[in-house]
């Protein structure tokens, strides 16, 4: 009984400590933008951040005055693949939070974002365990969404003083 307890907790602290670990994670990518579909290449002639700066300009009209700082672009992994079907994504750190959301929010209203006529998405950059969890949750959404319904994720985070 006592073993079994005691596997039940280390088991219980291991998961703890995974969910902390993934809470971590997407903090640290909580000003990330993930750009998906952009073809390899276009960057060594442009940079990342012009290529940037004319997805805004030619989607977003209402946003091509606004100055976005932007930290860090970069493909990720940095290598090419010739057998992957699609190009690698390209990672955009914005120095701010809100640079991101707004970004985001225009990107989910046009819903139809391109790149040279090409067909791009936007989306927030989280850890491959967070986008593995919300992946196995498609199948529910479904269904909830044919019977006219509205399904969101709740994310609750723990904070522990000590």
């Amino acid at each position: 009984m006592e073993i079994t307890q005691s596997g039940q907790q280390t088991e219980n602290q291991i998961k703890k400590c995974e969910r902390n670990i993934r809470e971590l994670w997407d903090n640290i990518k909580r000003a990330n933008l993930r750009i998906i579909g952009i073809p390899e290449g276009v960057e060594k002639d442009k940079g990342m951040e012009n290529i940037f700066e004319e997805i805004i300009a030619g989607n977003f009209p209402n946003l091509k005055d606004t100055e976005f700082k932007i930290q860090e672009a970069q493909r990720t992994p940095n290598k090419l693949n010739p057998n992957r079907p699609t190009p690698i994504h390209i990672i955009i750190k914005m120095a701010k939070v809100s640079d991101k959301e707004r970004i985001l929010k225009a990107a989910r209203e046009k819903q139809n974002v391109t790149y040279k006529g090409t067909p791009i998405r936007i989306s927030a950059d989280f850890s491959t365990e967070t986008l593995q969890a919300r992946r196995e949750w498609q199948e529910i959404f479904k269904v909830l969404k044919g019977k006219n319904m509205q399904p969101r994720i709740l994310i609750q985070q723990e904070y522990h003083l000590k």
